[in-house]
């Protein structure tokens, strides 16, 4: 048995109140919740050398999440918490060789608090300056390019809404995907976000990935920064059952959405989540369910969910037989350099746990 502490890769930001100024004056007086999130990891002894990569809750800490470390337990030869090559996103990565047991135990504590945006008394005003460190938000990805159809389709979703200014187009868009697309539950795990394909076939149904992607795709051709956030979600939802989850996370994974404005930051939004009560309930855009919720997740996140990173096109490293993988939110293993299905428990078997902590006391 080996147990190795991890230092928070973001260093102590944690243990200090984070200005208000850091988040585009956006402030979160809400109240925290912590919990802690546990991979638990069986791999088939097949095969002579087994590699594991794990997403973990990021660490680049905000007003509505932060997280507190990790520590792991089992029978890897090598492991060890660093971040993704190029990246500030924080991972776990565990190799074994030989024959015998494959199995770890991964543990974060991270805190979450709801997140929401008043964009009633948000004034756009011209010549607003967007930082250089965004304009990597506006780049094509392999799954969403932003020429073609992505471009033809993003120009006349604006057009058609007079839309003109950031949050205007972003807002049209929003309500283009929430009114245009539908939940898929025949798609595997939440998609693949290849919307140039979604366009073409016109066929706008898909998951959380997909649906999302959407939005951050056609807001980038748009001119607007725009990004997903790969997650988990981690506890119920106060609003609507189908939007939470508790206890066993297998398949909670759940991508969201941000879009960016100059002197305001970064827009939390989820049309997929529109999607999914829509679905779930079966009802109708008009009904009153669906008309709040819509109008609640363009600036809203309610935070029963954890974020891992907001990357795409990752390689997670050289000795990663994979290649690029369109994003990393689910657990990733290679045996003897071939992938194996993290949506297949026959080939990859695995379980992830939720528990809310409560003063020094875990509610499972």
């Amino acid at each position: 048995m080996q147990r190795r502490d991890f230092i928070k890769l973001a260093g102590s930001a944690a243990l200090i109140p984070i200005a208000p100024s850091a988040f585009g004056g956006q402030v979160n007086r809400s109240k925290w919740n912590s919990y802690r999130l546990t991979y638990q990891i069986n791999l088939p002894t097949k095969g002579k050398r087994a590699l594991l990569w794990l997403p973990l809750p990021d660490t680049a800490d905000t007003h509505y999440q932060f997280t507190q470390g990790s520590v792991w337990s089992g029978s890897a030869k090598k492991a060890k918490f660093h971040t993704i090559p190029k990246t500030n996103f924080p991972v776990f990565h565990a190799e074994w060789r030989g024959s015998g047991p494959r199995k770890v135990t991964v543990s974060s504590i991270v805190k979450t608090r709801n997140r929401s945006v008043n964009l009633q008394i948000f004034s756009e005003k011209k010549n607003r300056i967007i930082p250089s460190s965004i304009n990597r938000f506006l780049l094509p990805t392999r799954h969403a390019p932003l020429s073609g159809i992505v471009r033809m389709t993003a120009s006349s979703i604006t057009k058609a809404a007079n839309a003109n200014t950031p949050l205007e187009k972003a807002r049209a868009i929003y309500n283009w995907v929430v009114d245009n697309a539908h939940r898929d539950q025949t798609t595997r795990g939440c998609g693949r976000g290849d919307i140039k394909s979604m366009l073409e076939k016109n066929n706008l149904g898909g998951k959380s990935a997909d649906l999302n992607t959407l939005f951050v795709g056609l807001a980038r051709a748009s001119g607007i920064p725009a990004r997903n956030q790969y997650g988990i979600r981690i506890d119920e939802s106060v609003t609507h059952k189908c939007l939470g989850k508790f206890g066993n996370l297998s398949n909670a994974q759940h991508c969201r959405a941000e879009f960016y404005l100059a002197d305001l930051g970064w827009v939390p939004v989820d049309p997929a989540d529109v999607h999914q009560l829509l679905f779930d309930e079966g009802l109708t855009h008009d009904h009153p369910k669906v008309i709040a919720l819509r109008e609640k997740l363009f600036g809203a996140w309610e935070m029963n969910w954890v974020a891992f990173n907001h990357g795409d096109d990752i390689t997670l490293a050289n000795n990663s037989a994979s290649g690029k993988l369109p994003f990393f939110m689910y657990p990733h293993a290679e045996i003897s350099g071939q992938e194996q299905d993290s949506l297949s428990s026959a080939e990859f078997s695995y379980k992830i746990i939720s528990a809310k902590l409560i003063g020094t006391r875990a509610k499972r």
